[in-house]
């Protein structure tokens, strides 16, 4: 396995190209609907307070920024040391994801210079699920940052502050581990109140917040697979072969999807919303869409072939299958089949999709600019010295 050092090459590659101009773009929005108001750049309404940016940015990007929570589970809590090296990435795009929720939290409210009272206990509302929500998002961003933070001491030399911090590591460990468990079964409870709004096949008093935390767990693991399946392609030989580190991971995986499409069986039975599923109609479908999705990884983990079950392209798709169900089924729940009535309607516009997909922008060429600098990703010493070389010989890229 290798050890991690930073990835060195060009900065500004052809992803950053095509991705930066989207970022800045997306910045340019924000600063609009900052300046002008949230009108002016969304279709909100009054039945539609929560659109795409809580929906997606938020309940699903939170969702795909679980890896570093998920791994801290299986590294810290069930002592499997094996994946470690999956853990530092895991954790870069863990900050990425919480920090632009935040910020697309931040954006959606109508008044967001009320934000400071967030912080005031005189105003704390303790009763309220997203006030539960906000207090452990802000400290798991604080958590995570401190997680990560010894790769950026580590790299600067500062071992004096590294040692430091590694000596409460443990705490921060057990706070980052235990946070995700609070507020991403929290993000279930918050469509709850919204009773009958939300179709019968994904309303569920009783179990919204279990189904909110196995899928976050599902999308943690399976983000993990999937970006280190495209890191693999993307080095060419450089990176070591984690291969059976993935499969592994995509068979705990498979086992949580069957406890979950179970549960949601058993929960469709147990209220007698069987008969939902069983027409067709439009929820019917995205509910079989959302379990076939689901189940696609249990079929090549445990009943395909060795051979293809094993394959990079194989271990990609499985993952990618994971993150577009589980997304799917956050999606149905908080946005898709929500119906306030009324003849309230919603659709995003533009300018949503682009601060949405600018967010994905920024996170990519962030990470791509971190990963060629920092000592995040395991490389092969053979490949990093063959870089190093290159770099005295023909000087600093940029």
């Amino acid at each position: 396995m290798g050890r991690a050092r930073p990835l060195g090459g060009r900065l500004i590659s052809i992803p950053v190209l095509v991705f930066a101009p989207i970022a800045v773009i997306c910045l340019l929005l924000i600063l609009k609907r900052l300046v002008f108001g949230i009108g002016s750049v969304t279709a909100l309404n009054g039945g539609y307070p929560w659109g795409i940016w809580i929906a997606f940015d938020l309940l699903v990007g939170t969702g795909f920024a679980c890896g570093g929570w998920a791994l801290a589970w299986t590294v810290y809590v069930f002592n499997k040391g094996k994946y470690h090296p999956l853990v530092r990435p895991a954790l870069l795009a863990s900050l990425f994801g919480y920090t632009l929720g935040g910020l697309s939290i931040t954006i959606d409210m109508g008044r967001y210079w009320h934000m400071p009272y967030f912080f005031v206990p005189g105003q704390f509302n303790t009763s309220s699920v997203l006030f539960e929500t906000a207090v452990c998002m802000t400290i798991y961003i604080c958590v995570v940052t401190l997680e990560f933070a010894p790769v950026i001491l580590g790299f600067f030399g500062l071992r004096k502050w590294f040692d430091k911090l590694n000596k409460v590591m443990f705490f921060i460990v057990a706070l980052g581990a235990l946070l995700p468990m609070m507020h991403q079964s929290s993000m279930g409870s918050l469509m709850i109140v919204a009773g009958h709004k939300v179709h019968p096949v994904w309303q569920s008093y009783e179990m919204l917040p279990i189904f909110s935390l196995l899928t976050a767990f599902i999308m943690g693991f399976s983000i993990v697979v999937f970006e280190g399946s495209l890191v693999k392609a993307g080095l060419a030989g450089k990176a070591p072969d984690e291969r059976h580190l993935f499969i592994q991971l995509i068979k705990a995986t498979s086992v949580l999807m069957v406890v979950f499409v179970g549960l949601r069986f058993g929960e469709l039975i147990y209220h007698d919303k069987l008969h939902y599923v069983l027409q067709w109609e439009k929820h019917a479908y995205l509910f079989w869409l959302e379990v076939s999705l689901l189940l696609l990884p249990v079929f090549t983990s445990f009943l395909g072939a060795g051979r293809p079950r094993k394959d990079s392209r194989w271990l990609f798709v499985s993952a990618l299958s994971m993150l577009i169900g589980a997304a799917l089924w956050r999606m149905d729940y908080s946005l898709i089949m929500y119906d306030p009535g009324n003849g309230y309607h919603y659709f995003p516009t533009a300018e949503e999709l682009l601060i949405s997909i600018g967010f994905i922008s920024i996170e990519i060429c962030a990470y791509i600019l971190i990963i060629r600098l920092f000592p995040v990703l395991p490389v092969i010493k053979e490949a990093q010295e063959e870089q190093n070389t290159h770099t005295v010989q023909d000087g600093v890229k940029v």
